[in-house]
This record gives structure tokens, sequence and C-alpha cells, in this order.
């Protein structure tokens, strides 16, 4: 069986996932409008210049401190309640049309993030996708965050976790696709046969410019690197679109 891989921030939705949640975390309680501030400015670094493992890495820092003590019941609810109304107006309509290709040929459909799965794993019953690949964060006794990760989904954790999934359903990889805009998710890419970058951020981008390497090509066409390394790069000005009117269209 083949599947389809998607990364979900600036792939499948416009922005971080965890950032457009930022209100709906403010009235639940959770977050003071000064991090609102503060979050809105890392999220204009993250669309302005893509993400790179140390932007990553104190991402990660910020928000497993910020969150350490929340009740995980509690942000589950939230991002339920809300989904529809802060996240949905920013999934990209291709997106959604790409998603339901793959299904429709007989693909399993994943979302790999490295958002929390709190987030990541509501998101994915929204859109339909048949599993997801996400962060997991460690409890205490009372289901609240630790401030620790059992599992960080980022970089070659993203393949490492892809791979594993693809022995236990028996997945060929060698059939399947893969989604990113980003040069962190390059071991995600370049672990099936199908790689698809998604309005690429510049490493990315100079990566499948090289000649050795899957190489850029604008507007969705493809160009050939040799035999076996081929990589399609899709940089339309994507259009944002909620399910309903997508659906609706």
């Amino acid at each position: 069986m083949e599947a389809a891989f998607f990364d979900l921030d600036k792939t499948v939705i416009a922005t971080s996932s965890v950032m457009a949640l930022g209100g709906t975390f403010y009235c639940g309680g959770l977050i003071s409008k000064r991090t609102i501030v503060r979050g809105l400015y890392a999220q204009v670094v993250y669309l302005l210049v893509g993400a790179d493992d140390n932007k990553m890495e104190r991402m990660r820092e910020a928000m497993l401190a910020l969150t350490k003590g929340w009740d995980q019941q509690h942000v589950k609810e939230l991002v339920r309640e809300t989904l529809d109304v802060v996240l949905t107006p920013i999934i990209y309509a291709e997106a959604l049309d790409l998603i339901e290709e793959h299904r429709k040929a007989g693909r399993k459909t994943v979302i790999v993030s490295s958002s929390p799965a709190e987030t990541v794993e509501p998101i994915g019953e929204y859109l339909g996708v048949d599993d997801v690949i996400a962060t997991r964060a460690r409890l205490d006794e009372n289901g609240r965050y630790t401030g620790e990760l059992e599992f960080y989904a980022y970089a070659s954790h993203k393949a490492d976790a892809m791979r594993e999934m693809a022995v236990a359903e028996r997945l060929d990889l060698a059939s399947s696709y893969a989604y990113s805009d980003s040069i962190t998710d390059l071991p995600m890419l370049e672990l099936v046969g199908h790689p698809v970058a998604v309005n690429p951020d510049r490493e990315l981008a100079r990566v499948a410019m090289t000649s050795s390497t899957p190489r850029y090509s604008p507007m969705g066409s493809t160009v050939s690197a040799g035999d076996d390394d081929t990589i399609t790069v899709l940089r339309p000005a994507l259009r944002c679109s909620s399910i309903r009117s997508s659906a609706s269209a």
C-alpha cells in the first residue's frame, strides 16, 4: 500500500497551528495577553524566514515551559471547541484537493507534524486523514503536562516514525508521497519516492536547486536531477479556504 504524508504548518495550513490557537488559550485562561503578543512576533519571524534547528529548539523549550502544569483534557476541549472558527479559515484549499486525490487513489493519508497531538489529532479528524504523527507531551498522574516530551516529531524523528509506520503497516515508501515547506523536513522528503516541497523556505529551495539533489521547479512542474532524484516544488499563490467553503465549491 502507498501513503501520502503531509507536514501541517505552512503546508496544509497557512501558519503555525499552535500560534493560531493563542486567542483560544487566552480565552481559556491559560496564557496572558503578553504571551499572545510575543507569540505573534515569533509567528511573523517564522513566516518570513522559516524554521531552523535553533529557532525550533527555542520554540520547543518556550512551549514546554509555558504549558507545564496545564491540564491535557482542558486543552483538548478548547481546541475542539474552537477548531472550526480558528483553524479552518487558514487551511489551504489546494491541500484539501491533494488529500482528496490521494484518498481516491487508495493511499493512506497521514499528517506528520511537530505540533502537539492535542492540536494535530482533531485537525486530522477534521481533514479526514487516516492517521497522524505528532509530538506527545509527558503527563503526570493527574493528567497535567510535566514540561517534558515523550516524543518530539521533528526533523529526523518524523522520518523515523514514518519508517516505523511503514514497517508495521507494510507501506511502500518508494511509491509514496511526502509534502513539506521546510528544510528541517528533508529527512521526511528523502524517505519517499515522490517528495514535494510546498512553498519551500529558502534553504529547502536551495537544496532542490543543486545539481546533485532534487531540483527546484516553479508552479508545480517537475525537473529531473537523475533517474531517481526528482522533486516537485509547488509555489503558487495558495488559497486559504475553510473546509465548508471548499466542500461546497
